[in-house]
């Protein structure tokens, strides 16, 4: 077993802050790294909710919303790297690109849930959340023969239905973000200290930007992990 391996551990989560592709609205409080969320009902576990992984292991992990295909230069620094980075693919956002996403696949990245049609799930009755989340596993595996696990609600938002939404979807994870990059390179967090630590989630919002939060990683004696094989 890896040492970082995460396990849920069933304990009840609190809630979570965050921000996300827009200012996050979710419940109160923050994400409990490790601990899985209590939905109510249905008849799978609710998935943890997470923005940072427990692991003895120096590495953080890079995640990219919609829109990562759009820097040209991103496929070749994933494959020269061999950067194990995360998606979250949307269908009406990334649809039309899913070339371009078929080639980063090919050069390690991994591609997960991030909805069908990239709508803010918090409020929306469980049939609704369950045709986005749901909607959006049958369109990657029909594309790319992939059936994701980890899920990302678009803007960060999510209620207790969504968590039982995504598990009756098979999601095993929500996965959120405790440090965010823009386009100006610098990091902006959602909670604790203004730095990295081993485990952090990022939300990289400006793929252009890397290059240079790679030399920031790297000076704080990390590297990037593959999140699938945290989770």
């Amino acid at each position: 077993m890896r040492r970082g391996r995460f396990r849920p551990a069933g304990a009840a989560l609190a809630a979570v802050l965050l921000t996300g592709c827009a200012p996050f609205a979710g419940p109160a409080g923050h994400p409990t790294a490790g601990k899985a969320a209590r939905a109510g009902g249905g008849g799978h576990a609710p998935p943890p909710v997470l923005d940072h992984v427990r692991t003895a292991d120096r590495v953080v992990f890079l995640t990219y919303d919609d829109g990562a295909d759009r820097d040209p230069r991103l496929a070749g620094l994933v494959r020269e790297r061999r950067l194990p980075v995360t998606l979250f693919l949307s269908d009406t956002v990334a649809g039309p690109a899913y070339g371009r996403f078929a080639r980063l696949r090919s050069v390690g990245a991994s591609l997960q849930n991030h909805t069908l049609d990239h709508r803010a799930l918090r409020g929306l009755p469980y049939a609704g959340q369950r045709a986005e989340i749901c909607g959006q596993q049958t369109k990657l595996h029909s594309r790319f023969g992939v059936r994701p696990r980890l899920l990302r609600p678009p803007h960060g938002r999510y209620d207790p239905t969504t968590l039982r939404a995504a598990a009756d979807c098979g999601i095993t994870a929500v996965v959120l973000w405790r440090a965010e990059l823009g386009a100006d390179g610098d990091l902006t967090w959602t909670r604790g200290d203004h730095r990295l630590h081993p485990g952090d989630i990022v939300s990289v919002t400006a793929p252009s930007r890397t290059e240079h939060l790679l030399r920031r990683i790297e000076r704080q004696d990390l590297r990037v992990g593959r999140l699938e094989d945290y989770l």
